[in-house]
């Protein structure tokens, strides 16, 4: 493990490399004290590189020692090693740093040993989540982090930032809304970490909220075409999407589905793990399933994530009758996702949040996706249910 440098030279060391390279950038933006756990990882990688591009002299962390030094050489950071369990360094590194973004996954592991330690050390906590468990678990820490003041903001990629936002958005267009329908559509490949993320859960079905409650319902329960755009008709199937969770504590709508667009082949095996589920769960299928995705699924290409787009859906309804949908154009997944982490982090830095759980709208309002660059949404479109 590196030595840990204290924070002042590292900020001191950041001043001198500043006035060498002669970058435009602000002094808010040069002193933000960021720690990235899993940096090396798929996304973690991308959301490091922006940081450095955009001015930011994160200090990296994770697990893995060789992969760490060689991504912190080539962007001459600091980094350091550790297990999530060796509590006693995980406290000494968090107590060195304002804000922290978690991008190692499963989330459902490393959320709550570094959010435990942000409480204790008084550190604002991002992370780029999209599990309802973790969500739902971090927010039952509201309180605590009252007590800290500090930030737990959990969710700020693609995993939850868009579809948040629209949330939010349509709830001030129709205040007294009953339901909420959200969905997305992107045709990129899939992260490493998102596909064990997506088979550690494989065989625990679906999620819905109705009444205010979250309820658990069999895979595929629901379909509904879905418009994008004027050319982009899509299948839409309920899934567990992190919304489930988050768009009730931004808008507080009791009933909320998630919709993700897949071909008939997904669906019907989507409905065959209905009866087949338990098997999917079962240690050695999961054991050969996760030698599989380390074996073969690396992530969309960088020309991928350059040239391609993310389209998000939302609507509402009231009891009256009255349904309002309004639709959102992105970046691709991935890289929505750095860009909206890096601006998560840079806001949460400069501006006074109040101290709580939060989710991105709550935090910094429903247009915070529109901040981004290449983000686009069309006027909501009102209507009467028939």
């Amino acid at each position: 493990m590196e030595t840990l440098v204290s924070i002042k030279q590292y900020t001191s060391a950041a001043f001198i490399v500043y006035f060498l390279r002669k970058e435009p950038f602000s002094i808010f933006l040069l002193l933000m004290n960021l720690f990235i756990y899993g940096a090396y990882g798929y996304t973690g990688e991308l959301i490091t590189r922006l940081a450095e591009k955009r001015g930011h002299f994160p200090f990296l962390g994770g697990r893995d020692k060789e992969k760490l030094r060689k991504l912190a050489h080539q962007l001459q950071l600091h980094y350091v090693d550790f297990p999530l369990d060796d509590k006693e360094t995980l406290n000494r590194v968090m107590s060195e740093f304002d804000i922290v973004i978690n991008c190692a996954g499963p989330f459902s592991k490393t959320a709550r040993p570094l959010v435990e330690a942000c409480l204790q050390n008084k550190v604002h906590y991002l992370d780029i989540t999209g599990e309802i468990g973790v969500f739902e678990w971090v927010a039952s820490k509201a309180a605590e982090a009252g007590e800290s003041n500090i930030v737990l903001l959990p969710g700020v990629g693609f995993d939850v930032v868009p579809t948040d936002c629209l949330a939010a958005f349509l709830k001030k267009q129709l205040p007294d809304a009953t339901h909420l329908a959200l969905a997305f559509y992107g045709a990129q490949a899939m992260s490493r970490g998102t596909a064990l993320t997506m088979l550690e859960n494989v065989h625990r079905g679906g999620a819905i909220r109705e009444k205010g409650k979250i309820r658990k319902v069999p895979a595929a329960y629901d379909t509904r075409y879905i418009s994008f755009n004027d050319e982009i008709q899509k299948l839409g199937v309920t899934i567990p999407w992190g919304d489930v969770s988050t768009a009730w504590h931004s808008t507080r709508i009791p009933n909320i589905r998630v919709y993700s667009v897949v071909n008939e082949k997904v669906l019907k095996m989507m409905k065959t793990s209905r009866y087949f589920g338990w098997l999917l769960g079962a240690d050695p299928v999961q054991q050969q399933l996760r030698s599989r995705i380390n074996r073969l699924v690396t992530g969309p290409s960088e020309a991928q994530r350059s040239s391609g787009r993310s389209y998000i859906w939302g609507e509402v309804r009231n009891g009256a009758g009255e349904v309002v949908t309004a639709r959102l154009e992105t970046p691709e997944g991935y890289q929505l996702t750095a860009m909206t982490a890096i601006l998560a982090a840079e806001k949460l830095n400069k501006a006074r949040i109040p101290a709580g759980f939060h989710t991105p709208s709550t935090a910094f309002g429903a247009d915070f996706v529109m901040e981004v660059k290449g983000v686009r949404r069309d006027s909501p479109q009102h209507s009467m249910a028939v």
